[in-house]
């Protein structure tokens, strides 16, 4: 197993180009499965989901190739295995796509439940409920999801809860129905669109994708495309964290800057300054930490609200600011997993339910932590990067499930970490 060696206290100063979007990318390669034709998908994050990913695809017979890149070619016309029955499907969250996908490509699957970070309950149930909706039979029996249906037809889904999941599983199942399907208190997220996006350069019909009732009209056939994947707004985040919290200077490339409103807009609170840009190809962010900075009070909520995947890497800089700062995790129950670690780093930090207050100190101290899911990860190596002496951190493979490259990133930022393996 790897671990990181991180030498804190040095400012993050230079440039960093973001990567694909981890959470358009796991839904748009599953997606591909409903053209009759191969598709070619750029600006892939070569992270280890996506990897797992393309080996679930060849292993249900598609051809996959992945380039180093980022561009990954799929031709789902060779499927021959329905039954997503086999391990490496319960340790990638996002497999649950394969059910949309395969419903609306082939009409049944057996797909194995679901796995993914230990973060709080995500069950399927919306999911489910969007497939029965559409006609499909569906049926759970010893942890294996079992969908058929003969022919899908469209319906009007009301989502109890703008689940980004269930938004665009039953997208995916929804452009291959027979007829118009609407989905009401749909999520509005980014990578919603971005998957909307995709399916319409497959030839499908959808509209308002990025608002809360979207409409899809079924089409029966889809063809290829080339798509290149939107930046990953949770990445960007990270990084902005990272500069503020270390009192550094850094400019973000590659970035859509209205993704980032809401991280922009508290870092701001904080006492962090921040500028807008435009190079004439692309946007970029320029963002500086200041001297010690104020305390913010967050509530995560969905898109545009302030994103649950940044609300542990933030606490890591709120940990070190002036004040108490109170954070409120609205999405997910479990997701303070990270803040016994923190509190070994030297933060003061108290949890009461949903709620964690924050009392500011004034420098956190090298420890030995461990990642407990993927974003504490990020807010563990926020924390180690901004502390005094030197921190190990274990469980990285956490981190490698969504961040490509970080280490060399941060390094060429001037960080001083290091990824030593051990047997």
């Amino acid at each position: 197993m790897a671990y990181y060696r991180i030498n804190g206290g040095k400012p993050l100063e230079g440039q960093v180009t973001i990567s694909g979007a981890k959470n358009a990318a796991l839904a748009i390669i599953p997606a591909a499965i409903l053209a009759g034709q191969p598709c070619v998908l750029e600006n892939l994050p070569l992270i280890e989901d996506v990897q797992v990913l393309a080996r679930i695809l060849r292993t249900m017979g598609a051809e996959v190739e992945l380039n180093d890149n980022g561009c990954m070619r799929i031709d789902p016309t060779k499927i021959n295995n329905f039954d997503v029955t086999f391990d490496m499907v319960s340790k990638l969250r996002a497999s649950y796509y394969l059910l949309g996908a395969m419903l609306g490509r082939y009409g049944h699957t057996a797909l194995l439940l679901p796995g993914g970070c230990h973060i709080g309950n995500r069950p399927i149930d919306f999911h489910i409920k969007g497939m029965r909706a559409l006609g499909a039979t569906v049926e759970i029996k010893n942890g294996i999801v079992y969908a058929k249906a003969d022919e899908l037809h469209g319906a009007e889904i009301y989502l109890d809860m703008a689940s980004v999941g269930a938004t665009i599983n039953i997208m995916l199942a929804a452009c291959r129905a027979d007829g118009m399907t609407v989905i009401a208190n749909a999520a509005k997220e980014p990578h919603v669109v971005d998957v909307a996006n995709f399916l319409n350069m497959m030839g499908a019909s959808i509209k308002g994708a990025g608002t809360d009732v979207i409409r899809i009209r079924g089409r029966k056939e889809l063809h290829g495309c080339n798509y290149a994947i939107i930046p990953d707004q949770i990445e960007a985040g990270t990084f902005m964290i990272a500069a503020v919290a270390t009192k550094g200077n850094v400019v973000i490339n590659n970035i859509i800057p209205t993704h980032l409103e809401a991280i922009s807009a508290k870092l701001m609170e904080c006492g962090a300054h921040i500028t807008e840009g435009d190079d004439g190809s692309e946007f970029y962010l320029q963002v500086q930490g200041g001297d010690r900075l104020r305390a913010v009070n967050i509530k995560t909520l969905p898109y545009p609200g302030f994103p649950t995947d940044l609300q542990q890497p933030i606490m890591a800089l709120l940990t070190m600011s002036k004040g108490n700062s109170y954070i409120v995790e609205n999405i997910f129950e479990d997701r303070f997993n990270h803040v016994p670690e923190l509190i070994r780093m030297g933060a003061s930090i108290n949890v009461n339910g949903r709620t964690a207050i924050i009392e500011g100190v004034d420098r956190l101290y090298g420890a030995s932590v461990q990642a407990t899911d993927l974003r504490a990860g990020a807010a563990l190596v926020i924390a180690a990067l901004s502390a005094e002496g030197t921190s190990i951190i274990r469980n990285i493979h956490f981190i490698d499930r969504g961040y490509e490259n970080i280490e060399q990133k941060l390094r060429a930022l001037g960080a001083d970490i290091e990824r030593v393996e051990e047997d």
